[in-house]
C-alpha cells in the first residue's frame, strides 16, 4: 500500500499536466475554439471508454434507479458548465492564471459550509480562502495580457466549480458512486453539447478550420480524449485509497507542476505584481492542504 499510493500520485500529476497541456495546444496553438464539438468529443471517449471498462468489468458502475439519475442532474449541469467555460476560458488565458481562479472556487465550498451549514471554519481555512479570492481577483488588475472574454469565462468556470463542489457535498446517497455520477456526467454531456453544436454555430464554423484534416490535429483530439479518461480513472483511484489531504496534496503538486513548466511550453507575459498574485494563489493553496492535514 505504501508503495501504491506514490506510483498512483505521481501518475496522476502524470496525467493531470499532460491532459492540461494537450487540451492547451489544442485551444491555444490550433486554435480549435469550438467548445461544443471538443468538449462533446471529450466526453463522448471519457464515457465510451468508462462504459466499455464496466462491460469489460475492469470498472464497477451500480445500476441506479431514475429517481437517483434525475436527482444528479443539477449536477451534471453544471458538470457541463466546468468544461464548457473552463474550455473557453483556457483557449485565452495562460494556464497559471486560469489554475489561479479555477482554485479560487473553494471560497464558495467554504462559504456554503461557514454560513449555510453553519460549520465551525478555523481562522487557518479562513485566511486561506482569501488569499485564494485575493489572488483570483486581482490577477485582471495587474494581467498585462488582459482578456476581457477570458476573464468572463473563468469566472463562469469558477461559480460553476464551486456549485459543483456544494453539491457534491450535500449528495446523501451512498448507492452513486464517483464513477456513477462521473458516468451519468459523461451521457448528459454529449447528449447537451450535440444537441448544442448546431445553435452555436459550432458544427458549421469548424468546417473553415484550418487543421481539420491535418495529423496534429487528429493526434490532439484523440491524445486529449484519452488523457482526460485516464486523468478521471486516476483521480478516482487516487481518492479510494488516500485520505482527504493527501489527495489534496498531490492535487497541489500537480497544479504547481503544470503551472511552473506551462510557461516554458506556451509562454507567458507576466509582471512582478502579477507573479506575487500567482505566487499568493499557490500559498493560498498549500494553507488550504495544511487545514485539511490538520482536520483529519
Amino acid at each position: 500500500m505504501y508503495l501504491k499510493r506514490p506510483v498512483a500520485g505521481l501518475s496522476f500529476c502524470l496525467f493531470y499536466l499532460a491532459s492540461y497541456f494537450t487540451n492547451k495546444y489544442v485551444l491555444s496553438v490550433l486554435k480549435f475554439t469550438y467548445p461544443t464539438l471538443f468538449q462533446g468529443w471529450q466526453t463522448l471517449v471519457g464515457g465510451f471508454l468508462l462504459h466499455i471498462s464496466w462491460k469489460l468489468g475492469w470498472v464497477e458502475i451500480s445500476y441506479s434507479s431514475r429517481s437517483e439519475v434525475l436527482t444528479w442532474l443539477p449536477a451534471s449541469v453544471f458538470f457541463v458548465g466546468i468544461i464548457y467555460a473552463g474550455s473557453r476560458a483556457l483557449s485565452r488565458l495562460p494556464i497559471p492564471v486560469f489554475l489561479t481562479v479555477h482554485n479560487a472556487a473553494e471560497v464558495i465550498t467554504c462559504g456554503f459550509q461557514k454560513f449555510v451549514q453553519k460549520e465551525h471554519t478555523s481562522l487557518l481555512k479562513i485566511c486561506s480562502v482569501l488569499f485564494l479570492l485575493i489572488a483570483a481577483g486581482c490577477l485582471p488588475l495587474f494581467d498585462t495580457e488582459f482578456d476581457p472574454d477570458g476573464y468572463l469565462w473563468a469566472l463562469i468556470h469558477f461559480i460553476c466549480v464551486g456549485v459543483y463542489k456544494v453539491i457534491h457535498k450535500l449528495w446523501k446517497t451512498n448507492s452513486l458512486s464517483d464513477l456513477d455520477q462521473q458516468y451519468i456526467n459523461y451521457v448528459f454531456s454529449v447528449v447537451l453539447l450535440a444537441s448544442a453544436s448546431h445553435p452555436a454555430g459550432d458544427l458549421f464554423s469548424a468546417l473553415d478550420f484550418p487543421f481539420l484534416y491535418f495529423y496534429r490535429f487528429h493526434s490532439s483530439c484523440c491524445a486529449s480524449g484519452l488523457l482526460g479518461f485516464f486523468l478521471m480513472l486516476h483521480t478516482v483511484k487516487l481518492k479510494s485509497i488516500t485520505s482527504s489531504w493527501q489527495y489534496a496534496a498531490w492535487s497541489f503538486l500537480a497544479k504547481v507542476t503544470t503551472a511552473g513548466l506551462s510557461p516554458f511550453i506556451f509562454g507567458m507575459t507576466a509582471n512582478i505584481p502579477m507573479i506575487c498574485c500567482l505566487l499568493l494563489g499557490g500559498l493560498g493553496e498549500a494553507l488550504l492542504v495544511y487545514t485539511e492535514r490538520m482536520d483529519t
